[in-house]
């Protein structure tokens, strides 16, 4: 995909990048809400719906993290050497299997260092989830929500345990990220 229909697609994909947290949260309610069309269509498949459950935090999560995925899958295809595609298919290779055997292989240190970075974004996602899930202790409540709640309570013992809980994943996720970012440039 080319031209205006790639660059609509490319702003609507990364779109939660830039978008403030709460302003993400709104439209996540608006659209899995009771009257919200994926709402209306989740109630119609059987499905309780996802407002103030664990499945809205998993939601938000991914909505606010996957625009960093999507630019980093997106860049790691964009650099794989064409002619091991054209090889692939000179050799009677199908799209699917070009796609599985040459290019995933060629984009995965790309792909895991996409993976390994929108993990480390949603840790932190406070505005859409409160939007969308609510702060549910023992349901909804993710870690930056009970950093904040703990402070504002004046836990801070609680709240460091919660900081330096996300501060060690953080620095794990960025060990990988650096590790397979390496491997893609060297």
């Amino acid at each position: 995909m080319q031209g205006r229909k790639a660059a609509i697609v490319d702003t609507i994909l990364t779109l939660p990048l830039v978008l403030p947290p709460t302003v993400l949260g709104f439209f996540l309610l608006v659209l899995f809400g009771r009257n919200g069309p994926l709402g209306i269509f989740l109630t119609r498949m059987g499905q309780k719906g996802v407002i103030f459950t664990w499945k809205a935090t998993v939601i938000a999560a991914t909505v606010v993290s996957f625009p960093l995925m999507y630019r980093s899958a997106r860049g790691a295809f964009k650099q794989i050497d064409q002619e091991l595609i054209w090889a692939g298919r000179t050799l009677g290779m199908s799209e699917w299997k070009v796609f599985i055997r040459v290019m995933v292989p060629e984009a995965w240190p790309g792909l895991m260092a996409g993976l390994a970075l929108s993990f480390s974004r949603s840790l932190g996602e406070f505005g859409a989830t409160l939007m969308i899930a609510g702060n549910i202790p023992g349901k909804t409540q993710t870690m930056p929500m009970a950093i904040y709640f703990a402070t504002a309570g004046g836990d801070m013992r609680t709240a460091w345990i919660w900081v330096f809980i996300i501060v060690a994943i953080s620095c794990l996720s960025l060990a990988v990220t650096t590790y397979f970012d390496s491997r893609r440039s060297g």
